[in-house]
């Protein structure tokens, strides 16, 4: 795509320098135990490694995968709807099947830790957010690394096996359409509900209209997620 095609495309080998002005960039890392994993980086405007930024794990969804898909669903949803957080984003290409995979979770991890050395980032402000099986990764990934993760976006998304005791343990912003004909609105609904009980800091945000494949129609949502966030973030 042509829009690839204008960013830097390189191979990035784990330990080796990563970009540091604005823009979008596909890149290649070499996992150790993974094998050879395609994820981009998003660097805002305006950044400066003097100043703390807040860093954006992105796990893009299912169906058919596109080479550097992450990149892609980063360019299309993820990076207008938290423009105003001003973050450092990682999104790689899931390697496998699903997010909770073990490759898929090391891959994840190893290019937050890797940005986490290469960039000024605000360890207090580190988010994670997908779509639909990325959606599903969010609360797989904010419930297995809470000291990590400080704030949730799961999007068009199930629970699959987390218990609810596992979920919401960091201020989480759940977005789901009630006209998803893939994954149903009333569980969603009720998990929030549950997690409310349980005093746990979630909002749910209800969409109307938009079926599981209307993906694009979710950036005012994801915008108004990203402005909740910022606000916790304050607090």
């Amino acid at each position: 795509m042509a829009w690839i095609a204008s960013c830097l495309l390189g191979l990035f080998v784990v330990g080796a320098e990563m970009p540091m002005t604005k823009g979008l960039y596909p890149l290649q890392a070499d996992i150790p135990g993974v094998g050879q994993v395609l994820y981009a980086v998003s660097v805002p405007d305006g950044y400066r490694p003097s100043t703390p930024a807040p860093l954006v794990l992105v796990l893009h969804p299912g169906g058919e995968r596109p080479r550097h898909y992450g990149a892609q669903f980063t360019r299309r949803l993820v990076e207008p709807g938290l423009r105003q957080l001003k973050p450092i984003m990682i999104a790689p290409d899931c390697p496998a099947r699903d997010w909770s995979d073990a490759g898929c979770e090391k891959s994840a991890m190893t290019l937050v830790d890797e940005a986490m050395r290469a960039y000024n980032i605000d360890r207090k402000r580190v988010l994670v957010v997908g779509y639909s099986m990325g959606g599903r990764g969010t609360w797989y990934m904010a419930a297995k690394h809470p000291d990590l993760f400080t704030a949730a976006i799961p999007m068009a998304a199930s629970t699959r096996e987390l218990a609810v005791d596992q979920l919401g343990r960091q201020p989480t912003y759940v977005i789901h359409s009630r006209a998803d004909e893939v994954v149903p609105f009333d569980p969603a609904e009720k998990n929030a509900r549950d997690l409310k009980k349980l005093k746990r800091e979630v909002e749910f945000e209800a969409l109307d209209d938009f079926t599981h494949f209307d993906m694009g129609s979710y950036l005012d949502a994801l915008q108004r997620a990203g402005h909740w966030v910022a606000r916790r973030w304050k607090d």
